[in-house]
C-alpha cells in the first residue's frame, strides 16, 4: 500500500483524491445492505430524548435509554441511572431501538432505570419527572411487529455457533422474535452469549447439522456428553420441537474483494469512523485494516455489520471521518494529546464515554496494554468482570471436557510433554506446586494448551494455578487469601483505595518488596504504571503484554486481588 501523505488537519482530505493517488477503488455501494448504505432520511434524534432498546452486552434485555450524543447518522445511548462508561453507539436506523411504550405494546419486559423496581416505573410519570421528551415514533424504522421469519417460532431448537468462541457449535433455542429477526440463546449458558439474527445467518444450523457434517456438538451443561446426547430424547425432555430445515435460508456469498476501500467504525474507539481497506475475505466476513496504521490493529467483521459503510457515508450523514494517518504521525516518539501511543491523538478512552480523552498508555485504546482487551469494565449488571460468570449461569470461558470426550484426560493419562516441561516452574508459591499435578488441573491445563487457541502456554498454566483460589468474588475465598497473605506479608492490610493513589515510584517500591520480582521493576517504570493502572492489570497483561515470568506474575496478580479483597473486607466491617 502506498504511503499516505495526508496529515489530518494540515491538508484537506477527500475520497476522490485519495483513491486516485492510491490507485484504489471504493467498495461499490451495491455490496452494502440497506442498514449500512446511505440513509434515506436525516437523523432526527436529539440529545435528551428517551427510548427503549436492547442492551448490547445482554441482548435479551430491553432497557430505558437516553440519547447522550448525536453525530451524523449515529447516536450514543445512555442507560438511565447508570455510569456513562456503559454508553454505546448505534445507527439511528438500528433495529435494536424502539419508541417509548414499545415493550408494553409487544409484551416484552422493560428493565427500569437502575435503582427502580418494576412496579415503581411508568413512562408517563418518568418523562414528567425527568422533564424529558420521548423520541417521536416517526424516527424509528423497522417497527412492523407483524412480520416474522418464516418457519421459526419461540421455543424451537437449533444448533448455533457461539460468536464469541467460534470453535463451539452448541445446542440453542429461539427465545424472542421481533420483525424478521429472532434471538438465539445457548441452552443453560449465560444470556450474554445470546445474539440476534435472521434466517440467512451463517451462525445457525438445523438440528442434526453437526452429525451430518462431522462436527462436534457442544451439549448444554448438566446434560450427557456428546457421545451420549440424543436430539430426539432432548427434544422430548424439553417438550420442544426443532426449527424446520426449510427455515434456514443460508447467506449468499459476499463480493467484497481485497484492497477495496470503505468507512468503518473503530471497535476500539467506537466514537470514531475511519478510512479502511479490505485486506482479506472469508465466506461471510472481511478483515479490515485502518489506512496508515500498522496491521496489529486489523480485525475481522461480518459483512452485514452495521459498523461498515461505503466511502462517502460520513460526508453524506455529517459524521466526522478520521482520514489515514501519515508515517510521521504513526512513528513519532509521542503522539498528540499527550498519549505516547504512535498515531493516537489522545481521543477516546478504554473506559468508554466516561472520559473524552486520555494522556497515557493506561487509558489508550490502542496501547499494547489494552490492545487485546475486550473491556476493562465490570459487567453493568453484576459488577463482575466479563468472563467471570456474571449472571449466575456457566460461562463458555471454561468448557467442560466431558462434552469433548476425545480431549478429556483421566488421572492415569500421560502428561503432555509441554506440560511436563513446566513441572519445575520456578518461583511458584512454596507449598502450592501440588496444584500443577492435581489430575483435574492437569486435564484443564491440557484442554487450555491444545484446544484454546487464544491462550499461550504460560497463560494456561497461570489459569490452572489460580483456579482453586479465585472466584467471581474474591471475598468468597477468604481462606485462600489468608494463606497467601502469609506468603506475601508486604501486602497484608493494604486496601485498593490506598493503592489507587500510589505514584509510579510507590508502585515500583512495592514491586521491589515482592520476592523474586525486583528484575521486573523497569517494566513498570517504562510503562508508567501508577496505582490506578496497577489495579487494572490482569494476568494476561502481566504475562503476555509485560512479558513478566510466570512466578513473579502470579505473586503480582495475587497482590492485586488481595488489595481488592482487603477493600471489600474493610467495607463490610463498616
Amino acid at each position: 500500500m502506498a504511503a499516505v501523505p495526508y496529515g489530518g488537519k494540515k491538508k484537506s482530505w477527500c475520497w476522490a483524491s485519495y483513491l486516485e493517488q492510491d490507485k484504489a477503488i471504493a467498495a461499490p455501494t451495491k455490496l452494502f445492505k440497506e442498514h449500512q448504505a446511505f440513509p434515506q432520511s436525516k437523523n432526527g434524534f436529539r440529545v435528551g430524548m428517551r427510548l427503549e432498546g436492547v442492551d448490547p452486552e445482554h441482548p435479551s434485555m430491553y432497557c430505558v435509554l437516553t440519547v447522550a450524543e448525536v453525530s451524523g447518522h449515529r447516536i450514543r445511548l445512555h442507560f438511565d441511572k447508570n455510569l456513562d462508561c456503559y454508553d454505546f453507539w448505534v445507527n439511528s436506523n438500528s433495529a435494536d431501538i424502539h419508541p417509548v411504550g414499545w415493550c408494553e405494546k409487544t409484551g416484552h419486559k422493560l428493565h427500569p432505570p437502575k435503582g427502580m423496581k418494576d412496579e415503581e416505573f411508568s413512562w408517563s410519570s418518568y418523562i414528567k419527572q425527568s422533564k424529558a421528551q420521548a423520541a417521536p415514533k416517526a424516527l424509528f424504522e423497522n417497527q412492523n411487529t407483524t412480520v416474522t421469519p418464516l418457519g421459526f417460532r419461540i421455543g424451537m431448537k437449533l444448533e448455533a455457533i457461539d460468536k464469541k468462541n467460534p470453535s463451539f457449535i452448541c445446542v440453542a433455542t429461539v427465545t424472542d422474535m421481533v420483525d424478521s429477526r429472532f434471538l438465539v440463546h445457548f441452552d443453560n449458558w449465560d444470556e450474554s452469549y445470546d445474539f440476534w439474527c435472521d434466517a440467512t445467518s451463517p451462525y445457525i444450523h438445523a438440528v442434526g447439522w453437526c452429525q451430518d457434517n462431522d462436527k462436534i456438538l457442544t451439549t448444554p451443561p448438566g446434560y450427557p456428553s456428546v457421545k451420549d446426547f440424543s436430539w430426539g430424547k432432548y427434544l422430548e425432555e424439553t417438550n420442544s420441537s426443532p426449527a424446520p430445515a426449510r427455515a434456514f435460508k443460508g447467506k449468499p456469498p459476499h463480493t467484497f474483494l481485497p484492497l477495496m476501500k470503505l468507512e468503518t467504525v473503530d471497535k476500539r474507539n467506537p466514537m470514531l469512523v475511519r478510512v479502511a481497506t479490505v485486506v482479506d475475505t472469508e465466506d461471510h466476513r472481511i478483515q479490515i485494516h485502518f489506512d496508515g496504521w500498522t496491521d496489529k490493529y486489523d480485525y475481522w467483521v461480518d459483512t452485514d455489520s452495521p459498523d461498515i459503510h461505503p466511502a462517502g457515508w460520513c460526508a453524506k450523514t455529517g459524521h466526522p471521518l478520521q482520514p489515514p494517518i501519515s508515517p510521521q504521525e504513526l512513528f513519532e516518539s509521542s503522539g498528540q494529546g499527550g498519549c505516547p501511543t504512535p498515531g493516537c491523538k489522545g481521543v477516546g478512552h478504554i473506559k468508554g464515554a466516561r472520559y473524552s480523552g486520555h494522556h497515557s498508555a493506561v487509558g489508550c485504546p490502542y496501547s499494547d496494554l489494552n490492545i487485546n482487551k475486550d473491556s476493562v469494565l465490570p459487567d453493568r449488571l453484576s459488577g463482575e468482570m466479563p468472563g467471570s460468570g456474571g449472571l449466575g449461569r456457566p460461562r463458555r470461558a471454561e468448557p467442560n471436557p466431558e462434552n469433548h470426550p476425545a480431549l478429556a484426560l483421566t488421572a492415569d493419562s500421560p502428561i503432555p510433554v509441554p506440560f511436563a516441561e513446566y513441572q519445575s516452574v520456578p518461583d511458584v508459591f512454596p507449598g502450592e506446586k501440588w496444584l500443577l499435578f492435581n489430575s483435574f488441573k492437569v486435564e484443564y491445563v491440557y484442554f487450555l494448551l491444545f484446544h484454546t487457541v487464544e491462550l499461550t502456554l504460560q497463560e494456561a498454566l497461570h489459569q490452572s494455578v489460580f483456579m482453586p483460589c479465585t472466584s467471581p468474588s474474591p471475598s468468597s475465598t477468604p481462606f485462600c487469601w489468608d494463606q497467601h497473605s502469609k506468603l506475601l506479608p508486604t501486602v497484608a492490610g493494604i486496601t485498593s483505595s490506598k493503592v489507587a493513589v500510589w505514584t509510579v515510584e510507590e508502585v515500583i517500591e512495592f514491586i521491589q518488596g515482592l520476592p523474586g520480582c525486583n528484575e521486573h521493576v523497569h517494566t513498570f517504570r517504562d510503562e508508567q504504571i501508577d496505582g490506578e493502572a496497577f489495579l487494572l492489570l490482569t494476568q494476561v497483561d502481566l504475562v503476555r503484554i509485560m512479558s513478566i515470568k510466570l512466578g513473579p506474575a502470579i505473586k503480582i496478580y495475587n497482590s492485586i486481588l488481595m488489595f481488592k479483597t482487603a477493600e471489600e473486607s474493610a467495607c463490610n466491617e463498616l
